[in-house]
């Protein structure tokens, strides 16, 4: 979660509040600069995920073009000869 998530958060929380406040007091001026402040708030928030996903995006390109780990297994560890005496018989 980045700075822009957290910030259009409390953008639209604060917007919601407002709104309603005026909405209680009956002040048209409230209402419009709630919900202005919300709309705000909702768009930041949308912009920061849009970041979220595009970073995670990046980092899972990333992630897939690194080559495997080849792990050694048993077999790795034995003698030339006995590999030999294995397939022939």
């Amino acid at each position: 979660m980045n700075k822009d998530r957290v910030e259009g958060k409390v953008k639209d929380i604060t917007g919601r509040v407002e709104r309603q406040a005026g909405e209680w007091t009956n002040d048209p001026k409230a209402q419009v600069k709630g919900a202005a402040k919300q709309a705000e708030g909702k768009v930041q928030n949308a912009w920061g995920k849009a970041k979220d996903a595009a970073k995670q995006t990046a980092d899972d390109a990333q992630a897939s073009t690194k080559p495997p780990q080849r792990v050694p297994d048993e077999t790795d560890s034995e003698e030339p000869d006995s590999k030999d005496a294995r397939r022939r018989g």
